[in-house]
C-alpha cells in the first residue's frame, strides 16, 4: 500500500498532554476518551485521517498545554 494511502486510513491515536484537563473539556474533544494517569491527560480514539489529527492537535495547542506524546496504531490491526 502506498505510504500516502496508509496515512489516510482511520487510525487509533493516543495523545498525552501534561496535567489534568477539567472534565468540562471532554465534549470539546468529541468521541475521544479522556482519561487521567500519572499527572497527565490521555486523549484516545479513532480519527479518520491526518486532517482530523491536525485539527485535534490545533485544539490541544489552543489550550496552551504541553504535548507529551502522540502514538498512532493502524485501526485495521485492532479489528
Amino acid at each position: 500500500m502506498p505510504q500516502q494511502a496508509r496515512h489516510q486510513a482511520p487510525a487509533l491515536y493516543r495523545i498525552r498532554i501534561a496535567g489534568h484537563l477539567d472534565a468540562h473539556w471532554s465534549p470539546w474533544f468529541g468521541d475521544l476518551e479522556v482519561t487521567y494517569e500519572d499527572g497527565t491527560t490521555l486523549l484516545s480514539g479513532v480519527l479518520p485521517d491526518q486532517a482530523a489529527l491536525h485539527g485535534l492537535l490545533r485544539k490541544v495547542g489552543d489550550l496552551g498545554v504541553e504535548l507529551v506524546s502522540v502514538t498512532r496504531t493502524d485501526w485495521e490491526r485492532q479489528g
